[in-house]
């Protein structure tokens, strides 16, 4: 066997034996229960897609191995050629061992392998290596991994001896073999071999990290007439525009979702804060059965305030979060429109309230770059305030980490610019969004009980930071004319033995506002998008919308529906049924809730199915042809 054999089986075999050990490390760590087939099944699986990222790996090594010339066994160049050989070995294997690594890391916080969220972290190399160094002890980590595969190097790297290499016409053909493999893999496997519908943990392990990523990076972007079923033209817009109607509202044409809302009571002139809380799963809440009183402040809210029961979450980012709370449209698969181009100039929330005279903010305590926050929000009327702020303010810093200054420093922050609005004579709408309760999971001291760098800590300060919010605020001369939304921008996790666990979106809100609005509990099902329609009708506003949400206090029984969403998979619950769109695939109709007890009559699975394809066609229509924009004349073809 000539050297250049024994080096690529050597890439081979390594890359193999760590794909191998992530596999089973991650099926272990995920705490699944899986039958003998499953585990067999995502061990074959699994070593397809290996095989086919494989040669991708090795076509370096073969064109290397190939174009290196030849020199006696005892010439110093033949000398340093072993050496750099095995040092550029040992390289493979530190990449193969880091990427697992990190998949582990990734697994940890997303319960996936690597996808689209990856992608768009690397895009953030500040705060995504930021993020990782205070999170984990990366150099000790680095140092531990790179001499483990130093050790093994030195033990199995093949030194050659008295090995030659074959003749030039074979060295080349290996070339063009391991060419010929990677092109075979690139066009015959497909992420669709991956996916099983009895498990979503199968699907992951089926996976490699690898694959997934360059997957992610290409499927970035999804078309929904592309990949998505659709209905026909003629068939959409009346469809869509049964959808949408309320009462109270009256469209503006024959066609499209633009309509008049009437005010269903006298218009309050009364301030708004909306906080959208990093990662506040309703698992971690005392009022939905939580044990270990990490969030006594909000359970408190709870009694004192409008305590939202069945409110889900669109998606798993923040960004998707913020996409459902300011323009109100089922999530579009792929990218949120945070961050896709031409988002500007939307009909959102902050803009219509800002057509009534109030004044609209949007509040970050990170760099409001990231994710396109900053420029999102001031292409639609807000105005920014971020943490390049704070030092211009005098705002002293409890703490801060990668993603920016604890919550307490951030709701400082926030009624700096509530104050001056006050003193101005102006009503003010403020949306905050926190960060605090995001990994490293770091705080202030003194604060909660919890330790630090734990999620169950970040939990219990982040719910501190809110009570002490209230409890400044309600010192302050408009605090007796401000409603508070306290509302979660998505859950902690949202992987589950499911593609979409329905238990993984709930989220909790409360209204507070003890002068304006009553203590109770409203235990209908809401979606995200329909906060800001249900916000301007309780405000009691005649105003012009092309929002997709639902008014819930004058919404009839039966109609209530919700989203859920990964970046790829569009999820349409109602009632007892959830309907699932994919990329390509036929709809599939899972368990939802249980079933309301309206007496509504309950629509029909193929009824149901066009109703998902309805709300989500025309949500990606709508954004794509620009019909969500405030001026038609801003509208494309």
């Amino acid at each position: 066997m000539t050297r250049g054999v024994k080096r690529l089986i050597w890439i081979a075999v390594s890359f193999l034996l760590v794909s191998f050990a992530t596999r089973t490390g991650l099926a272990i760590f995920s705490g699944g229960s899986f039958s003998v087939f499953e585990w067999l099944r995502f061990y074959g699986v699994g070593l397809l897609f290996d095989i086919t990222v494989l040669p991708w790996f090795l076509a370096p090594w073969a064109i290397y191995d190939a174009a290196m010339p030849e020199w006696h066994r005892d010439h110093r160049l033949h000398k340093w050629e072993s050496r750099w050989a095995a040092l550029a070995g040992c390289g493979y294997l530190v990449l193969f061992s880091v990427v697992a690594t990190a998949e582990f890391t990734f697994w940890a916080e997303f319960g996936n392998r690597f996808d689209f969220i990856a992608v768009d972290y690397l895009v953030y190399t500040h705060e995504v290596i930021g993020n990782i160094r205070e999170s984990y002890p990366i150099n000790l980590w680095t140092s531990i991994i790179v001499a483990i595969c130093l050790v093994i190097t030195w033990i199995s790297w093949p030194r050659g001896g008295k090995d030659i290499q074959a003749p030039w016409l074979r060295r080349w053909s290996r070339v063009v073999a391991v060419a010929l493999v990677a092109a075979l893999g690139f066009f015959f496997v497909d992420q669709k071999s991956a996916e099983t519908k009895s498990n979503a943990f199968v699907t992951q392990l089926s996976n490699n990290g690898f694959y997934a990523l360059f997957h992610a990076y290409r499927h970035n972007q999804l078309d929904y007439e592309k990949y998505y079923p659709t209905l026909k033209a003629s068939d959409l817009d009346p469809g869509i525009r049964a959808l949408v109607e309320q009462p109270g509202a009256t469209f503006v044409s024959d066609t499209g979702i633009e309509r008049k809302i009437a005010a269903h009571s006298p218009m309050k002139d009364v301030n708004v804060v909306l906080v959208s809380v990093e990662s506040l799963s309703a698992d971690y809440v005392g009022r939905f059965g939580n044990k270990d009183n990490l969030t006594p402040e909000l359970d408190k809210l709870a009694d004192k305030g409008l305590w939202f029961t069945k409110l889900y979450a669109t998606g798993t980012r923040t960004v998707r979060g913020l996409e459902a709370l300011s323009v109100g449209t089922p999530p579009t698969p792929g990218q949120s429109i945070v961050r896709r181009p031409d988002n500007d100039g939307l009909v959102n929330l902050g803009g219509t309230l800002k057509d009534k005279g109030w004044t609209p903010w949007w509040v970050y305590g990170g760099y409001g770059f990231f994710d396109n926050m900053n420029a999102y929000f001031a292409g639609n009327g807000f105005n920014v305030a971020d943490r390049t702020d704070v030092d211009n303010e005098g705002i002293k810093v409890h703490a801060e980490n990668i993603w920016g200054i604890a919550d307490e420093d951030l709701y400082t922050l926030a009624m700096t610019r509530i104050d001056r609005e006050f003193a101005n004579g102006k009503r003010f709408f403020a949306h905050v969004m926190t960060t605090s309760n995001h990994r490293p999971y770091t705080f202030p001291e003194g604060r909660v009980e919890q330790p630090q760098k734990k999620r169950e800590g970040a939990v219990q300060y982040t719910d501190w930071a809110i009570g002490d919010f209230l409890r400044r605020a309600a010192d302050k001369p408009w605090f007796k004319n401000t409603l508070f939304i306290i509302v979660s921008d998505h859950t902690a996790k949202a992987a589950g033995k499911t593609d979409l666990p329905l238990s993984r979106y709930h989220i909790p809100m409360v209204w507070y506002a003890p002068d304006l609005i009553k203590p109770g509990t409203m235990d209908r099902l809401m979606s995200q998008i329909d906060i800001g329609p249900t916000l301007l009708g309780w405000l009691g506003l005649d105003y012009s919308s092309r929002f997709f949400g639902y008014d819930m206090f004058t919404l009839k029984p039966g109609r209530e529906r919700a989203f859920i969403s990964t970046y790829q998979k569009l999820g349409y619950l109602k009632d007892d049924r959830l309907v699932v769109l994919d990329v390509r695939q036929e709809p599939v109709v899972q368990k939802g809730l249980p079933a309301s007890k309206d007496g509504t009559t309950l629509s029909s699975d193929a009824e149901l199915i066009d109703e998902a394809i309805s709300w989500y066609q025309s949500a990606a229509l709508y954004f794509r042809t620009g019909l969500l924009k405030q001026s038609a004349g801003l509208q494309k073809k």
